[in-house]
């Protein structure tokens, strides 16, 4: 059961970010091109355990939206996906900075830069990372906050996932 949760989980994250990229699409042949203002570091980029993530989208210049999608750590949530929407983001240049929403007592912070990674090209695995700390808040019952920091280096998942060879070649 617990692998199917995953699974479904995974294939709901995947159709959402088809929709989402389909919809960019029609829009961007539609509209005149907007100036392009630097790289579009969009995209899901790893997280600390297999199978969680953090989604990062570009909104407009500086402005940033996205999630962080974790396991539950106590045994009732155990193979459930928990969402951490940002609560504040920013990216200046190549800098990036968030702050997500609390959820069963924890919250991630992350001060960093996107930085190329190993992929040889754009919708590569790894051809953006996330490198920098992420601090991980927990509150207990009592409200007080502990905080766990530690250097991340996050890379972005590979974006044509469902194309081959042959079809990335037209």
């Amino acid at each position: 059961m617990l692998i199917r949760k995953s699974w479904v989980h995974s294939l709901l994250i995947a159709t959402f970010a088809l929709l989402t990229w389909t919809q960019a699409r029609a829009q961007a042949k539609s509209a005149p091109a907007p100036e392009k203002l630097g790289p579009d570091y969009s995209g899901m980029y790893s997280f600390l355990k297999e199978g969680e993530f953090v989604q990062i989208n570009l909104e407009e210049p500086g402005r940033v939206t996205g999630f962080v999608s974790r396991y539950g750590d106590t045994e009732s949530e155990r193979g459930v996906f928990l969402d951490h929407f940002f609560k504040e983001a920013r990216l200046e240049g190549n800098r990036l900075t968030f702050t997500t929403e609390t959820v069963r007592g924890i919250s991630y912070e992350f001060r960093g830069a996107v930085e190329r990674g190993e992929g040889k090209n754009p919708g590569d695995e790894a051809y953006y990372v996330l490198k920098g700390t992420l601090i991980e808040n927990t509150m207990d019952d009592a409200k007080k906050v502990s905080s766990r920091s530690m250097e991340v280096a996050l890379k972005i998942f590979p974006q044509d996932l469902g194309s081959t060879p042959a079809q990335k070649k037209q």
